[in-house]
């Protein structure tokens, strides 16, 4: 695969899973010292008659901690996991995360005593030896902090699984019962696939789709894009449509994007495939069907005419020699403003009744 440059779109979002999920971990911190304080399970604890202050203060450092960790074990280092199996990237994600939270938990410990009762430091470090050491204190953290971290772990798992935003769709139940929605979709196809596939044989051309899905995919989500499905060397996308054309030139945009980041990364392309990779792309909008399907595998499927319809664009751009083709429907509906949309006229497209006029967009 490609080495992992961590661009815009996904530094906002791990940035955002980074923040929910340290702040979700100091507030179960929080409430679970409160019941420690309560049930007088740890007499000498420091939260115990701790001040506002230092409750609040304690609550920061987990805070802070927290995001620390989840940020370098999660997220920064998620490339060199993905090289392991699942099983044993989860495994050590874990024993890293009890350590740090091990370690996290003795500092605060220390800083609250200090703060609490202002004694020498060595006096200090003799009482976080004896909690340490002579109690189950730390155990009672680690195997609580397991508890926690286990379902964080395979929350990101899940939430992985699908585009930004759809999990949580799927997790309240949005979609149980189909949905009708009016999308903007996107069909994008390598171009020149098979001579490709046939230059690079199949293990070379299957890492060659793999970075050229990643770059594609990392432009579309920049823009607000859900990726739908991946099928082969196509990438398949929508976007709600907005109440204003300008609301959905976010696709426009996308489609830029996705230009200028193949070209950015020409050079590592080329150096590893001696190829540098172009796609083409069908557009259309239209009322879709969006709802839960399967029973095993649960998914979010699409269904209506509209997509029939972008697929045939998609496959009409061979063709009709052009790049980026969409249809009458998309013109209409989209803020071409700074754009040349070119008519093709009336096309037949295969599998349709009537002809569709399809207009070529140049960027």
């Amino acid at each position: 695969m490609a080495k992992d440059r961590t661009l815009p779109v996904f530094k906002r979002y791990q940035r955002k899973w980074v923040v929910l999920i340290s702040l979700a971990w100091a507030i179960i911190d929080l409430l679970r010292l409160m019941v420690i304080a309560s049930g007088g399970r740890y007499p000498d604890h420091p939260f115990i008659d701790a001040t506002t202050e230092a409750v609040a203060l304690r609550f920061v450092l987990v805070w802070v901690c927290s995001a620390l960790l989840i940020y370098f074990v999660l997220m920064r280092f998620k490339g060199w996991f993905n090289t392991i199996s699942l099983f044993v990237a989860n495994l050590l994600k874990g024993v890293v995360l009890c350590v740090g939270i091990a370690v996290m938990n003795i500092v605060i410990f220390e800083v609250l005593y200090l703060l609490n009762d202002p004694l020498s430091l060595h006096l200090s470090l003799r009482r976080i030896g004896y909690h340490v050491f002579e109690t189950n204190w730390l155990v009672d953290n680690i195997l609580f902090w397991i508890l926690v971290i286990i379902p964080t772990q395979l929350l990101l798992e899940i939430n992985e699984k699908y585009s930004p935003g759809v999990f949580l769709e799927i997790f309240f139940g949005k979609y149980i019962q189909p949905r009708e929605e009016e999308r903007i979709i996107m069909f994008i196809d390598l171009k020149d696939s098979t001579p490709i596939a046939e230059q690079l044989g199949h293990k070379r051309y299957f890492l060659f789709i793999r970075d050229f899905i990643h770059y594609v995919s990392t432009a579309m989500l920049e823009y607000n894009g859900r990726i739908y499905q991946y099928v082969g060397d196509e990438v398949v996308v929508s976007w709600k449509m907005g109440k204003h054309n300008k609301d959905n030139k976010a696709c426009i945009q996308a489609l830029i994007a996705a230009r200028k980041l193949l070209q950015k990364e020409g050079h590592h392309f080329r150096q590893k495939y001696n190829i540098t990779p172009d796609f083409r792309v069908g557009m259309h909008t239209g009322k879709v069907m969006v709802g839960e399907i399967g029973v095993i595998k649960k998914d979010l499927a699409m269904s209506g005419d509209a997509m029939n319809t972008t697929a045939r664009i998609r496959s009409a751009t061979s063709e009709l020699n052009h790049r980026f083709v969409m249809s009458k429907d998309f013109v209409d509906r989209i803020d071409l403003e700074g754009f040349q949309a070119q008519s093709l006229g009336p096309v037949d497209l295969k599998g349709k009744e009537g002809s569709v006029e399809l207009f070529s967009l140049h960027i």
